[in-house]
């Protein structure tokens, strides 16, 4: 089935959603790397060696007890570093060394890998546990808005060799709002608690007002790799920011060491108070069963006051302050009032956690809360962002009709599509025939290609392919060879009368295709394909 694939590449977690045509976005199930509730790919990497033996991914490395180590061999947070300026890594987020192959090509690299090395490898693994029916035409991934440039020549790096006709980026935010139902032009506050970073951003979409709705931008058109266009970037615009490295892993400690104090916080532990995490989230009393080795199951209880209580002891609640002040501040000093932001946009897993929703309650007012879907949400706005990019071509050559001009005596002819025009075409060309002679019973449709229209390099405005325009003055046009047959007219015309509308169109096949009415009867014709424009 062809369609739609969506990778949102994430700090924890990674989805992939795909939509085929005529269907509504799903989340893809990748077994044997995806979970089950949400369908999600922990961001997770274990590799002994990467010359000899295959990785665990995702689900895997938790089903392994190997999710919280901290040895060389696990790769998890890469995903922040990628494309960021190595100047502001913090060693809370650090995996592994800066250098290595973007793309992962060359030589098998040394352990701990890159960033760059364990998100290609992670992209590549999902690309080939795809489901054997499924033909992806068109790849859409996400980026981080504050590294997009950087982020976005890694991924087209990664993703050089993959078999996809189009492939094509949207920043998260820009995705996040628009999954969550957000107009074009909203100004949103995301608000990302991801599983090792807490940020917040204050982004304003494109659009609105008149101006284009955002869409998603093209890297690779029809085979055609476009990282030498000249397309502008289009991105959310960011007004305000702030981030901090404490994340849900953070939270799990807490409570590990809250619940068994003077235990070596091991992989198990921090398992078990992650799972009591989530509970909470959508109970009042979390259990879970957790043994040591060799020694029988102990019985782990924790409730959601507790666990508010533990939070707050920590300093999250007055963290959280401290970030959301910094945004509201750079949202003064851009003119905004807090009053007019469209709305709050929570994501990640830990925002699923009641304190954090009293917390942006309290401190957001009377701002709608969009809270649908926290982690799918970036990964469905991305598909919904991919209408506007169509599969599309442009003309490299035009087509003429040849026309009677009444005022010089002699044919002229009239350009109907020109070379760099997108197909298929999004409404008909409509012209008006007249007669150029007594008791007219036939009009001719004499089509032409122009001869001498320069062929120029593609180039993308507002995510569409164009051409540049030949240069000004009539050219030669060389008839077809194969031309439609004469359009008989319902009864005989007159000079200068109008008998004919004609509408042509540019289908999906490439084909030019004509649908006539005779203006004085109201009779329609059937409608006829003319042949294939190049």
């Amino acid at each position: 089935m062809q369609g739609t694939l969506a990778i949102d590449l994430g700090s924890t977690t990674t989805v992939v959603a795909y939509q085929g045509p005529n269907a509504a976005a799903e989340l893809l199930a990748l077994p044997p790397y995806s979970s089950c509730e949400p369908v999600v790919v922990p961001t997770l990497l274990w590799l002994n060696d990467p010359a000899t033996s295959h990785p665990l991914i995702g689900r895997q490395v938790l089903e392994a007890g190997l999710a919280h180590g901290d040895g060389p061999q696990l790769h998890r947070d890469f995903k922040r570093q990628i494309g960021a300026n190595p100047a502001a890594t913090t060693p809370a987020t650090a995996t592994g060394s800066a250098s290595g192959s973007a793309s992962g090509a060359g030589p098998a690299p040394a352990l701990p890998l890159s960033p760059e090395q364990a998100g290609a490898l992670l992209l590549r693994r999902l690309w080939a546990a795809l489901p054997p029916e499924l033909e992806p035409q068109r790849l859409v991934l996400t980026a981080p808005i504050d590294s997009y440039p950087r982020y976005r020549q890694w991924l087209q790096e990664v993703c050089r060799d993959l078999q996809v006709p189009e492939l094509a980026l949207v920043d998260e935010p820009t995705a996040a709002a628009i999954g969550a139902g957000l107009p074009a032009g909203s100004t949103v506050l995301v608000v990302d608690l991801g599983g090792g970073t807490i940020d917040l951003a204050l982004v304003a979409l494109e659009g609105g007002e008149g101006r284009p709705a955002p869409m998603a931008q093209l890297l690779r058109f029809a085979g055609r790799d476009l990282g030498a266009s000249r397309q502008a970037l289009r991105c959310a615009r960011v007004i305000g920011k702030a981030g901090l490295a404490l994340g849900g892993r953070d939270f799990d400690r807490w409570i590990a060491a809250h619940l068994c104090p003077g235990v070596p916080l091991d992989g198990s532990l921090l398992e078990a108070a992650e799972t009591l995490k989530c509970q909470l989230s959508q109970q009042e009393e979390g259990l879970v069963l957790w043994s040591r080795s060799g020694q029988p199951p102990v019985a782990l209880r924790l409730n959601r006051s507790d666990l508010e209580a533990l939070l707050r002891q920590h300093g999250l609640v007055e963290q959280l302050d401290a970030l959301f002040d910094q945004v509201v501040a750079a949202a003064h000093r851009d003119g905004l009032a807090l009053g007019q932001i469209t709305a709050v946009l929570p994501v990640g897993g830990s925002s699923r956690l009641p304190l954090i929703r009293q917390w942006l309650a309290q401190r957001c007012g009377n701002i709608p809360l969009r809270e649908q879907r926290p982690v799918e949400a970036v990964a469905l706005g991305a598909l919904a962002l991919t209408p506007g990019v169509r599969v599309r071509d442009v003309l490299s050559r035009g087509v003429s009709l040849r026309c009677w001009d009444q005022r010089s005596g002699r044919h002229r002819w009239r350009p109907l599509f020109v070379a760099g025009q997108t197909w298929p075409t999004e409404s008909p060309l409509e012209l008006v025939l007249a007669c150029s002679s007594a008791n007219q019973r036939v009009l001719e449709v004499v089509l032409g290609e122009p001869e001498n229209e320069r062929r120029s390099e593609v180039v993308f405005e507002a995510g569409l392919p164009v051409l540049r325009q030949r240069p000004a003055g009539e050219g030669r046009v060389v008839a077809w060879t194969n031309q439609p047959p004469p359009l008989a007219l319902d009864s005989p015309g007159q000079p200068g009368e109008d008998c004919l509308r004609l509408a042509f169109q540019v289908d999906g096949q490439g084909q030019l295709i004509l649908e006539v009415t005779d203006l004085r009867s109201g009779r329609r014709n059937p409608t006829q394909r003319l042949g294939p424009l190049r």
